[in-house]
């Protein structure tokens, strides 16, 4: 799959193999580590992509994933054995983003993946058949459609399979075999597809969605499970908010004054978000001096990302580029109160005994009063 210089201008969001071509060839061309069998990078070198650093000719890479080094590592590992990667946690915890990256430095293609939802079929993880060469010519190879999974078998790719416990559990036991066998089989055709050396699955689960369809023992053993905690510390999460805000505002072609976030006065009000994400998710003030009710919704840093990026786009095309309170108001309110009943009384109440009585809120307090009546 190639696309040219132009065309990614187009595209609104390029895959990372695309967008990040210059750090991947430039790590590529100096690593001279070992590689297991199929792995465009090392591990040394596709954890330098996730997290950071310089390639050996001294190219910048910007870092991917923010977070502890080990549990990358033990990730990167985990994809050199024959055991597949489950990446759990929370919703926001870049789950997505970073089986994306894996797969992109091991395997330079990111898109060989199976979404994961309550509709996805069989058929989207072994194979399917186009049906009118099949009632014309009978079963044959021509005849058959192959799924990312099966594609990647022959290619010795990664293959993602996003929300593994949102699929039915039939749907979830197609893998078994995958997994442990590392074959497909293809009984039509008397045959089977052996997976070439290179592949592996890293699929991703939600901790909230355990109850929607909970994972086999026998799937679960299959898997090397690797938690990927929230952000430890609010300057972490900020850190991370800021980065990817940046990065969605370059790809949706934000104003540059709006972009520049921590000079255009959007760095106070990136903290002030990710501070009241924090506290009603932990349920207590960062000082520990008050507990506060948590809403029934769960307040990420993907949420803290999109309040601030809509934030960044009413102060663009609405303002004078600069993210004051007034413009994450609606966004903050809209992810908290997710219940009409329920929440906006816990919304309401850490407005009134938390954000009033602080030095600098007086502004944020006002505007989110307004905007929840």
């Amino acid at each position: 799959m190639t696309t040219t210089v132009a065309a990614m201008a187009e595209v609104l969001r390029p895959h990372a193999e695309q967008e990040y071509a210059a750090e991947l060839a430039a790590l590529a061309a100096g690593d001279e580590r070992l590689r297991p069998p199929g792995w465009r990078l090392s591990p040394w070198a596709v954890t330098t992509y996730l997290l950071g650093g310089a390639a050996p000719d001294g190219t910048p890479v910007s870092p991917k994933y923010v977070g502890s080094r080990r549990l990358v590592e033990v990730a990167v590992a985990t994809l050199a054995t024959d055991r597949a990667l489950l990446l759990l946690g929370v919703p926001g915890t870049a789950k997505t983003w970073l089986s994306e990256h894996l797969a992109t430095a091991i395997s330079g293609d990111s898109t060989l993946m199976v979404q994961g939802t309550a509709g996805t079929t069989e058929e989207a993880v072994r194979y399917g058949w186009n049906y009118a060469r099949l009632i014309a010519e009978g079963p044959s190879r021509e005849a058959l459609v192959p799924s990312p999974v099966m594609r990647a078998m022959g290619g010795g790719q990664i293959a993602r399979v996003e929300e593994l416990t949102r699929m039915p559990s039939d749907v979830q036991d197609a893998l078994i075999t995958i997994l442990s066998e590392k074959t497909l089989p293809i009984p039509e055709l008397g045959g089977e597809v052996q997976a070439v050396r290179g592949f592996n699955v890293i699929a991703t689960a939600n901790d909230r969605d355990r109850g929607v369809n909970e994972l086999s023992s026998a799937l679960r053993r299959r898997f090397n499970t690797v938690v990927l905690p929230v952000p430890a510390s609010a300057e972490e999460e900020v850190d991370i908010v800021t980065r990817r805000v940046a990065q969605l505002g370059r790809s949706i072609g934000l104003p540059e004054t709006a972009g520049g976030i921590a000079k255009g006065g959007g760095a106070d009000e990136i903290r002030r978000v990710v501070t009241v994400f924090r506290e009603l998710r932990s349920g207590i003030t960062e000082d520990g001096r008050a507990k506060v009710k948590s809403p029934s919704g769960t307040l990420s840093t993907a949420e803290a990302i999109s309040v601030v990026t809509s934030g960044l786009a009413l102060a663009a095309h609405f303002g004078d580029g600069v993210l004051r309170p007034a413009d994450v108001a609606g966004g903050i309110t809209g992810a908290v109160v997710q219940d009409p009943v329920s929440d906006r009384v816990v919304w309401q109440e850490y407005l009134e005994t938390i954000a009033r009585d602080r030095d600098d809120w007086g502004d944020f307090y006002r505007a989110c009063r307004e905007v929840a009546g």
